[in-house]
């Protein structure tokens, strides 16, 4: 008895590394010490040594039932963006910048070109983002999951100068909601969306032309990546005066999580196109508009609270930045919490 006979193979571990070390390398900032293999990641503070008061932010996130598709469609080199996007989504919310990035895969065998692929797409996401991928662990557990399966977590930590943290304290009425848009799901909802729609292959590569797309490729369109973006409406000299990054509990749980007491968000339902995808989802599973707003992001991905003074400024920044944005709504004087109206 061996442990690879116990299930573990070290050599396919080995391989893995050989295999992510160009994409690692990729993702490489200045900042990064040393190399792939060490027992841990080092990044030098020099990326926030002239700060007046840093502060760090950290997110951790995985992707959720969302993975069922990827095995169902044995695609795996995209599900590693949406672990990325769904924890610098959150740091950018607060108004940090996301400086390095890990990952955790837990597998029942380690097949080295689905671990590979894996990481290609968590490297592509932290491309995206402008942060490193300084580390992380490949885990086989024989005897605990199918061969076939795996989930995947990862942990983001980025920096802030206090002064230039969001955080809703000078919100007021009558200031601005700017929606940007979503690339689709993203990564929230799954759980809804595999008992509305057949999880086969069958059922995934039929091409809707509603869609413009198969059910599956609309599906598994990666977490759009929000970094670059709020880089750009801050350059532009827009101060971001609140932010909501739109996950699991769509607009009614999230949109408040980023106002103060005595105000309250007022979404305009038709100020925006919503993918087609979502009205798909609502008629296939008979699901109510109050549930679809409750659970998905209805094409926003990412709302901000500006000065009305500035909201034009914002959207030039965002479309100059490649993004779709609009004027989704205010900020109104209340109890916290979301009209949609």
């Amino acid at each position: 008895m061996d442990y690879k006979k116990a299930g573990v193979d070290i050599e396919a571990g080995y391989l893995s590394v050989e295999m992510i070390k160009e994409h690692v390398k990729s993702t490489n900032r200045p900042e990064v010490l040393g190399g792939i293999g060490g027992f841990a990641g080092a990044f030098s503070a020099a990326a926030f040594k002239d700060m007046e008061e840093p502060i760090l932010v950290s997110g951790t996130d995985g992707v959720g039932t969302k993975l069922k598709l990827a095995m169902v469609l044995d695609k795996h080199d995209t599900i590693g963006i949406d672990c990325v996007a769904m924890c610098v989504n959150d740091i950018v919310c607060g108004g940090g910048e996301p400086l390095f990035f890990l990952d955790y895969i837990a597998c029942g065998k380690n097949f080295p070109e689905k671990i590979a692929d894996i990481v290609k797409g968590v490297a592509e996401g932290c491309r995206q983002a402008g942060c490193a991928l300084v580390g992380g662990e490949t885990a086989e557990h024989p005897g605990m999951m199918p061969e076939e399966d795996y989930d995947i977590a990862g942990f983001a930590v980025g920096v802030v100068d206090k002064k230039d943290m969001i955080d809703g304290s000078t919100l007021a009425a009558g200031d601005t909601l700017i929606g940007i848009a979503s690339s689709g799901v993203h990564s929230n909802g799954f759980s809804l969306v595999r008992k509305v729609f057949d999880m086969s292959a069958e059922s995934l590569n039929t091409y809707y032309d509603e869609l413009g797309a198969t059910l599956g490729e609309t599906l598994l369109a990666p977490t759009r990546i929000y970094v670059k973006a709020l880089k750009a409406v801050a350059e532009a000299g827009v101060t971001i005066k609140a932010c909501s990054h739109i996950t699991g509990g769509g607009f009614y749980e999230n949109i408040p999580r980023m106002l103060k007491d005595g105000v309250r968000a007022e979404i305009r339902k038709d100020s925006y196109p919503v993918p087609p995808i979502f009205g798909l989802l609502a008629r296939t599973g008979d699901v109510s508009e109050r549930d679809m707003y409750n659970t998905y992001n209805m094409g926003l991905g990412m709302i901000l609270a500006v000065d009305t003074a500035q909201a034009d400024e914002t959207l030039a920044a965002l479309h100059a930045a490649g993004e779709e944005a609009w004027v989704v709504g205010r900020i109104v004087g209340g109890e916290k919490g979301i009209d949609l109206i």
